[in-house]
């Protein structure tokens, strides 16, 4: 379609419809595309969207937004209101079954959202810099089965996580659902107990490993099969508390597709191993003392190998070059040693000298009178 006039560098805007059960066609970046049971090609004029479109027929199924700058999904904001009190201004769309909202800028999506979407099976946040989410945010989505909230998730810290647990509980169809990309350092308590979940994908998070009370929650009660686990690049501490984890895999392979792809992050005598390669035997340990000891132990192998292998260099480059000092020194030091000879053979003569003359019995001093005897002059004639 050409572009409209007096719009410089305005894009036409494909809307396509599509079933759920068909994936829709890819939307232009910083568009909005719709499309009614019918697979019906639309266009639509549009700048850059600030709020959610007022334009999309009612009998519309799917939904795309890309690029726009949503910033905040105030309540009801697909239903007829904008959350202003103006319940004239959006568009009811019952018949609603996908809505893809990614890259668009979203902070904030408040308490009811997404209510008066009664359809809607599939829902895409992903890549949404997300730092606030209501506990009810979904609370309007009773058919839901997907729902996808990869790279969403990163800024919101602690607080963030604790809100998404709330607003995942009334989600009670929900099969999919996407965690990836979002610096996790535990799974979700609230997805571990939606009984209807089949996979669960945390891939690309900050998971040292699962603990035994997050392995019992993925398994159902009635021996029915638990939720599918995506679980790659992530980095696993393959150390005594990873025993739990890797006997669970072995038992339910089947269950993390992407098992081949688990690596050991630490410590570094395993960096880079496969967890599924390790035996038990490494993983050994005797308590969580024990084993945490055991642990840094084998994490300081490897640096204290290191470190005596430096210092023998030291001390190899020391002696090198003492041996260099002395070659290029050896005629001062072959000159030292013979003025230390000389020195020392003047010294012996002097002794000698002074034994000799010591020796001599003409110079031995008079022997002393005996005791009770009387001195006599020599003219005493006696």
């Amino acid at each position: 379609m050409a572009p409209r006039a007096g719009q410089p560098g305005f894009q036409g805007l494909l809307l396509v419809a599509a079933a759920l059960s068909q994936p829709a066609a890819p939307c232009p970046f910083q568009c909005y595309c719709f499309g009614g049971p019918k697979l019906q090609l639309r266009c639509a004029s549009g700048a850059e969207l600030r709020q959610p479109p007022r334009d999309v027929p009612p009998d519309a199924r799917n939904l795309t937004i890309v690029g726009a700058n949503l910033t905040v999904l105030r309540a009801a904001a697909f239903a007829g209101g904008d959350g202003d009190g103006d319940q004239a201004a959006g568009v009811r769309l019952p018949l609603l079954s996908a809505l893809r909202l990614t890259h668009n800028h979203i902070e904030v999506v408040e308490d009811g959202a997404f209510d008066g979407l009664p359809s809607l099976a599939a829902l895409d946040l992903s890549h949404n810099p997300l730092r606030a989410l209501g506990g009810g945010a979904f609370r309007g989505l009773p058919a839901l089965r997907s729902l996808q909230l990869n790279h969403a998730l990163v800024r919101g810290g602690p607080a963030l996580l604790a809100a998404l647990d709330a607003a995942l509980a009334p989600l009670s169809e929900l099969r999919l659902l996407g965690l990836a990309g979002n610096a996790l350092s535990r799974l979700p308590p609230a997805a571990l107990r939606l009984a209807r979940l089949e996979q669960l994908d945390v891939r690309l998070n900050a998971l040292a490993g699962l603990g035994p009370d997050e392995l019992r929650a993925l398994e159902r009660d009635g021996g029915l099969p638990g939720p599918r686990l995506l679980l790659a690049d992530n980095p696993l501490r393959c150390g005594c508390a990873a025993r739990p984890l890797l006997a669970w895999l072995l038992n339910a392979t089947e269950r993390v597709p992407d098992a081949r792809r688990l690596r050991c992050a630490a410590p570094r005598a395993l960096l880079d191993r496969s967890l599924l390669d390790l035996d038990e035997a490494r993983l050994r340990c005797a308590d969580s003392g024990a084993g945490a000891r055991g642990e840094e132990a084998e994490a300081a192998g490897p640096e204290l190998e290191a470190s005596y292998v430096f210092f023998g260099l030291v001390l190899a480059l020391i002696g090198l070059i003492f041996l260099m000092v002395l070659y290029l020194n050896r005629r001062g030091i072959q000159r030292w040693m013979r003025n230390l000879r000389e020195a020392c053979r003047d010294q012996m003569e002097g002794y000698h000298y002074r034994y000799e003359q010591d020796a001599d019995p003409r110079r031995a001093p008079a022997p002393a009178a005996p005791a009770g005897s009387r001195a006599t002059s020599p003219g005493s004639g006696l």
